[in-house]
């Protein structure tokens, strides 16, 4: 990697700025409903609790409060969990920077400091200077392991670089070295899991991974833009009519460079979402009324052979509504046998990753990213602002 990482720097009697990624979904009441995210950056807290810092200032963005104080978004229940999983007294501080906030963090007990959401000041996603300049004031060193908002420019990820020596930490250089692997160097034969719900949001991702991959499985709502240009009846399912053009012409041009892409050839099928007992099963055309919802059990059973003999998976897009069970097997079974794969499986972020986690299977994936826009800005083959702007190793 030709970024410092947290391993290059001396981290001894520093006051150390952390940029961690603690945007977690939470219960109606304020709880959090899913502590992944928080779990994914306890190696690099712990890492610089062990190197013996001053202290240990942690920042981070919660939800889109867009430049207010919103007490939804206040970090103060990431504050109590982090304390439970270091087994450490974390200090939550009531705002990110301020004269005030430097004067208690120079003052607290605690070596662990978290600061209150970065997103509650408008010049945070305005990348302002001023704001970023007040940030870097109050650390030695500066510490990015939020790979989830490495794809933005905002002032805790671009603009605080400019003031401090920057380095990656332990997640954002994991993600770093298994995404860009897939890129550089992937283990043969290479096979693409694409699904989610808009052929638009994959474009990129095809296009850059289309000369590297094997075969390219194709599901989720997607698929049926795909299908509508192969002349299949799509019924009422999803469609991206202004991406029909796109859609052939990326079946032309796999068919060229003998690219196998795998469509549905059943799916599941019903009138309405919210009627999940009216799911059934048909072939490839989608009568009249109807919408596809999932990849039916013949796609699974075709798309689990041809996995079989893969050495390296990326998938990016559940295969159907997965938070619906009745609409959750394609992505469940697909899931499940790749988890028993010996090849490497790397897992995009977002909706891919929510659906790994319910289904109890992020123990048994090779990688699984934090990022989701991030990951497939990654894929892309984009550069991301906040990897970019780290110190280089030389520098």
């Amino acid at each position: 990697m030709s970024k410092l990482t947290l391993k290059d720097v001396d981290l001894k009697g520093k006051k150390v700025l952390a940029r961690c990624d603690f945007n977690v979904p939470q219960e109606a009441n304020l709880n959090i409903a899913d502590d992944s995210r928080i779990r994914a950056s306890l190696p690099t807290i712990n890492y610089i609790l062990s190197k013996k810092p001053k202290k240990l200032i942690l920042i981070s963005h919660l939800g889109r409060p867009d430049g207010k104080v919103v007490s939804k978004y206040s970090l103060k229940p990431v504050a109590q969990r982090l304390k439970e999983l270091t087994r450490q007294e974390v200090r939550m501080l009531a705002d990110c920077i301020g004269g005030d906030i430097q004067k208690e963090i120079n003052q607290a007990k605690e070596t662990v400091i978290l600061l209150e959401n970065l997103r509650f000041h408008p010049g945070e996603e305005q990348n302002e200077p001023n704001f970023s300049k007040a940030l870097a004031s109050l650390g030695d060193i500066y510490v990015n392991d939020a790979f989830g908002s490495a794809h933005r420019a905002h002032a805790s990820t671009e603009g605080i670089t400019h003031y401090l020596t920057s380095v990656a930490g332990l997640l954002l250089e994991k993600e770093i070295a298994y995404l860009g692997r897939v890129l550089k160097k992937p283990q043969k034969p290479f096979m693409l899991i694409l699904g989610g719900a808009k052929v638009s949001d994959k474009l990129g991702v095809i296009e850059n991974l289309l000369p590297r991959a094997d075969e390219i499985i194709i599901g989720g709502g997607m698929c049926y833009t795909f299908l509508k240009a192969q002349g299949k009846q799509i019924g009422n399912s999803k469609l991206e009519k202004d991406k029909l053009d796109m859609a052939k012409e990326i079946l032309e041009k796999a068919k060229k460079q003998k690219v196998k892409i795998f469509l549905p050839i059943d799916n599941i099928i019903t009138e309405k979402i919210e009627d999940a007992s009216s799911g059934k099963a048909v072939g490839e055309n989608i009568p009249a009324g109807w919408m596809g919802v999932d990849i039916g059990p013949k796609t699974i059973r075709a798309y689990c052979a041809t996995l079989k003999k893969a050495k390296t998976i990326v998938w990016n897009g559940p295969l159907g509504i997965f938070e619906i069970d009745a609409f959750a097997s394609g992505t469940k079974k697909v899931a499940e046998f790749i988890s028993r794969l010996k090849a490497t499986t790397v897992i995009g972020g977002g909706d891919t990753a929510s659906a790994i986690i319910k289904f109890g299977l992020e123990n048994k994936m090779t990688h699984i990213s934090t990022g989701g826009g991030a990951c497939l800005e990654f894929l892309e083959g984009k550069t991301l602002p906040g990897i970019a702007a780290l110190t280089d190793k030389n520098a």
